[in-house]
């Protein structure tokens, strides 16, 4: 080898990036500081790991969470130290919740640094751990690429996880050994023969009902669960927030289970046998006074045909081969779209422009919170699209998740249905969907409150609230601008208080590429 093929030294910081991309990680969403800096300088030296910058962390987290989603693969996060951690917590929660794999990276200080007590140092691994399945804190440089190719694999499972690496400062600018080999991937355990029979026994003892998530909520899956439920006469139903559901014209129809626990309890209840497929027994969101907690009604016997991780589409093609259901049917019955609506605005109306309007393989980010019974029912029979629920419920998912799936998925339009007081969570998204050129579509609905924490306290039994609590449930004084905020951050706007207002600015702005936001007042 002569003196110009020599390899020039490499630190762990470019290994590591290295190591990710030979892993299949091709983005990088970040909000990084000083300790992370090497790993910034390594981004201009490894070709095919694309960097966002997120201005504020909760974005980031949001945004890795919706592009894992929608690719099938790990995002990665860069951040800053324990309290740039602690700011991506909420959205890692929903990630958590939602099976998406994502690998943090999370900069600490030098080990050389660490018995001084810094203002920023902090015990960073017990920030991770809530929202982690998988730590951990890497001392060695000669580790740094494997633990590196370790956390993609884990991030994979199945099911998809967080895993989260801390690398010391030191570690990542000291030279280390080269990139590591990517590990294989774990394949997800195969259909159980006698989970199986038992389900199918099941289904066929009336009052039953299958219970889907995960994998199974995407046509294939759900066309085989029809048929199952076709032949046996059970119910259907889906978890209540999902992190991917295919709905539309031509796809096989499912139901949600409802938020609360009154119509969950009533729309499960006399079930004999509840299949579980990818998910877990139902639990209502929220303890109430003299409500239940576990939503199966008493006597029920729970079956679990797929563990959440488990190849849940080859299941349901067992089950229905066990109860010679036969192959899926070619098509779905097609529900007409509403028609162009008129005179008040709210979420019905809202939600019949968004049927009549959405065009074919949309994504749609769904953090509407109260209008959603308004619009989810509307877009049935909207062109086939795939919907993105608030898996965790940790508000301010709504537009870092939009802006993930649009960087996931460039040629897809993305629509982010985005409450008014959630969506000052992470505006920042903004930001990065001007400057990353994304093609997404907010609409914020801006009916000044937190309605949905108006409808608790009155389940509470406060139905006329006081001022001092009045005030803590809204956010009208003063009023939010949606439209200055939109444009301060890049983003073009424009408001709309009426239905014919609100249908010619949403068709307005679903012709048009890049970021927009419509402000739906009501």
């Amino acid at each position: 080898m002569g003196a110009c093929d020599t390899v020039p030294p490499m630190n762990g910081a470019e290994a590591l990036v290295r190591t990710l991309v030979q892993s299949g990680v091709e983005i990088c969403l970040t909000n990084p500081g000083t300790s992370e800096l090497h790993f910034v300088a390594a981004l201009d030296r490894v070709p095919g790991m694309r960097p966002v910058l997120g201005l504020f962390e909760g974005v980031a987290a949001g945004a890795a969470d919706g592009y894992s989603r929608m690719a099938g693969k790990p995002a990665t996060t860069l951040l800053h130290l324990g309290p740039g951690l602690g700011n991506a917590l909420a959205n890692l929660h929903n990630a958590r919740k939602a099976r998406s794999p994502v690998v943090n990276l999370v900069g600490d200080h030098a080990l050389s640094h660490a018995a001084y007590d810094a203002p920023l140092s902090s015990d960073v691994a017990a920030i991770a751990a809530p929202v982690s399945s998988w730590v951990r804190r890497c001392e060695d440089r000669a580790e740094l690429a494997a633990d590196g190719a370790e956390a993609v694999a884990a991030a994979h499972g199945p099911p998809g996880q967080v895993a989260t690496l801390i690398v010391p400062a030191d570690v990542a600018w000291s030279e280390g050994p080269g990139p590591a080999a990517p590990r294989p991937p774990r394949l997800p355990p195969a259909p159980d023969p006698e989970a199986v029979r038992a389900c199918a026994a099941a289904l066929r003892e009336e009052p039953a009902a299958l219970l889907l998530s995960g994998p199974a909520l995407r046509r294939e899956g759900l066309a085989r669960a029809n048929a199952a439920a076709s032949a046996t006469g059970a119910k259907l139903f889906c978890d209540t927030f999902n992190a991917r559901l295919e709905r539309g014209a031509g796809v096989p129809p499912i139901t949600p289970l409802p938020y609360f626990p009154e119509p969950a309890l009533e729309a499960l209840a006399g079930l004999r046998h509840l299949v579980l497929v990818g998910t877990q027994s139902p639990v209502a969101f929220f303890a109430y006074p003299e409500r239940p907690s576990e939503l199966a009604p008493p006597g029920c016997v729970v079956h679990v045909l797929a563990e959440p991780g488990a190849d849940a589409n080859a299941a349901l093609e067992a089950l229905c081969d066990e109860l010679g259901a036969g192959p899926p049917p070619p098509a779905v019955a097609e529900e007409a779209r509403p028609a162009r609506p008129s005179g008040k605005l709210g979420p019905r109306s809202i939600g019949a422009s968004l049927g009549a309007l959405l065009p074919e393989g949309a994504i749609v980010s769904d953090e509407c919170i109260t209008a959603a019974a308004g619009i989810f029912p509307q877009t049935r029979g909207a062109a086939p699209h795939d919907w993105l629920f608030l898996t965790g419920g940790s508000i301010g998912q709504g537009m870092p998740l939009a802006t993930g799936a649009a960087l996931a998925c460039p040629d897809r339009k993305v629509v982010c249905l985005e409450g008014d007081g959630s969506g000052m969570y992470t505006l920042q998204s903004l930001w990065t969907q001007a400057r990353e050129g994304l093609d997404v579509t907010s609409i914020v609905f801006a009916n000044r409150s937190y309605a949905i924490l108006a409808v608790e306290l009155a389940r509470l039994g406060v139905t006329e609230p006081g001022p001092r609590a009045r005030s803590v449930l809204s956010v009208e004084d003063p009023e939010l601008d949606w439209v200055a905020l939109s444009r301060g951050m890049g983003v073009p706007a424009r408001r709309a208080s009426t239905a014919e207002e609100f249908h010619a600015a949403l068709e307005t702005a679903l012709a048009e590429p890049g970021p927009q936001l419509v402000e739906a007042v009501y």
